[in-house]
């Protein structure tokens, strides 16, 4: 009795994350779409509506921008200084990485906006894709580097060391040995970053003035009509697309490093 309690009690639960997901999947293909789960005969005709929204098609745009500069800057950046936490001493190495996690972890989100957006101003930041690829990087560095440490730790020094007895530069050991041990730990926290950037409404939404610059997170509060009621087909049509990008981008690392990996040695 208790066992068919626990399959119940799971089920239920199964079926609480199932329906929003099956909606997704089919709501942006009904022609008259509403907030419950139901079967239509196909029709492409919300897509069509979100491509003729100039608002709807450059914040895409502008959200593949944002999320890959933030990537390509902050995955390099939190290697470098993980490898160096990891394999250089000095005093105060530990305290100054906690603190780093406590600070990012202790203030963010609304807490850090005022100061934030305070600095973005000094710098003459405001509404410029550049200091909202800042906030980004800055904001998301201490956790990475964190995870990216206990990578970089438990690859063996002993790949280091024999090259650099067969005669490679520091250098060299950087770009031929630990660079490549470090691709598929890389490739989690490029996930991670895209995926905190993608999702981020309330940057953006402070930061930037100019609706020619606002990511998709924020341009989809354009589908409204003239009264305020929401076009439920155009959202869910949006929202789709939306998450095609991170979809994508979690099956392309999952097919050539399967999130399971031991001292640069995939498992």
């Amino acid at each position: 009795m208790k066992r068919a309690l626990s399959v119940v009690a799971l089920l239920l639960i199964a079926a609480l994350f199932a329906l929003p997901i099956l909606w997704l999947v089919t709501a942006p293909f009904n022609p008259k779409p509403t907030l419950g789960l139901q079967l239509a005969k196909p029709t492409l005709r919300n897509f069509e509506g979100v491509f003729r929204n100039p608002t709807a098609v450059r914040g895409l745009r502008n959200s593949l921008l944002q999320a890959a500069a933030a990537m390509l800057i902050a995955t390099p950046v939190a290697t470098m200084a993980a490898y160096a936490f990891s394999r250089a001493s000095f005093p105060g190495q530990h305290t100054i990485l906690y603190f780093l996690i406590l600070l990012s972890s202790v203030v963010s989100g609304v807490s850090a906006m005022v100061p934030l957006y305070v600095l973005m101003q000094t710098l003459g930041l405001i509404d410029k894709h550049v200091g909202l690829v800042m906030v980004y990087v800055g904001g998301l560095l201490p956790t990475n580097m964190f995870i990216m440490k206990d990578f970089v730790d438990s690859i063996p020094r002993a790949y280091e060391e024999a090259a650099l007895v067969d005669g490679s530069t520091p250098r060299q050991v950087l770009l031929n040995i630990a660079f490549p041990l470090c691709r598929p730990g890389m490739a989690v926290i490029a996930v991670l970053i895209f995926v905190s950037t993608w999702s981020n409404f309330l940057m953006p939404f402070i930061l930037l003035r100019s609706a020619s610059k606002a990511p998709a997170s924020v341009a989809i509060y354009t589908f409204f009509n003239e009264v305020g009621i929401p076009l439920i087909g155009l959202i869910a049509a949006y929202s789709f697309i939306y998450t095609l990008p991170v979809v994508v981008l979690y099956l392309i690392v999952n097919r050539k490093f399967g999130f399971r990996f031991y001292g640069g040695i995939k498992g």
